[in-house]
């Protein structure tokens, strides 16, 4: 990609009008690549803005990327989130992750299931979930995953496989959870608790 290098090469300058392309081109994306995975729209600007710090810092120590700018950014905004992963504790309350909409009862089921997807994502690898991330949310090929990754097209198709079993999985196995938990014990129903 001609235009991307010579765009990098700017950028290794510190050339502000290719920083600010860059950043226009870039940061929505992974914006929302960030704010799926993380579900929380204040952590996504804050993964977008601490990716371009490093990436900054990178450029100017002269280790930036030569080639694949994409795939060195979403790099580092997935390893970001990855660290957040680590360091969040608890889930964000139901009130305050619906909105006062027209229809409660559809946000609500909404919601349920998108928790239920982050969390089933949450317990697959990083590499599953950056694959899961890039090729749904942002609907890259396996060819552009694979650079990301630097993994061979068929490791990329491979992972892409196991986590979605995986996914498959988690999913089933929660619905089985809850299934359970509203049945309860038949035997409790049938002679009464202790």
């Amino acid at each position: 990609m001609p235009e991307e290098q010579d765009l990098l090469q700017r950028a290794s300058r510190l050339e502000t009008k290719a920083l600010t392309e860059i950043y226009d081109t870039y940061s929505p994306g992974m914006y929302r690549y960030a704010a799926r995975l993380l579900g929380d729209s204040n952590l996504a600007e804050d993964c977008v803005a601490e990716a371009f710090a490093r990436f900054l810092d990178a450029l100017q120590k002269r280790k930036g990327p030569r080639d694949h700018l994409q795939a060195y950014l979403y790099r580092i905004a997935h390893n970001w989130v990855v660290d957040s992963y680590r360091k969040q504790k608890g889930d964000v309350e139901l009130d305050e992750m619906l909105a006062s909409g027209d229809h409660p009862e559809e946000d609500a089921a909404k919601h349920i299931r998108q928790t239920q997807l982050r969390k089933a994502i949450k317990k697959l690898t990083p590499d599953q979930q950056q694959v899961i991330a890039l090729k749904y949310l942002e609907g890259w090929n396996n060819e552009e995953i694979a650079h990301a990754l630097n993994k061979p097209i068929g490791a990329v198709k491979s992972i892409h496989h196991r986590a979605l079993k995986s996914l498959q999985r988690f999913l089933e196995e929660r619905v089985d959870h809850e299934e359970s938990k509203r049945v309860g014990n038949p035997a409790e129903k049938e002679f009464g608790s202790a």
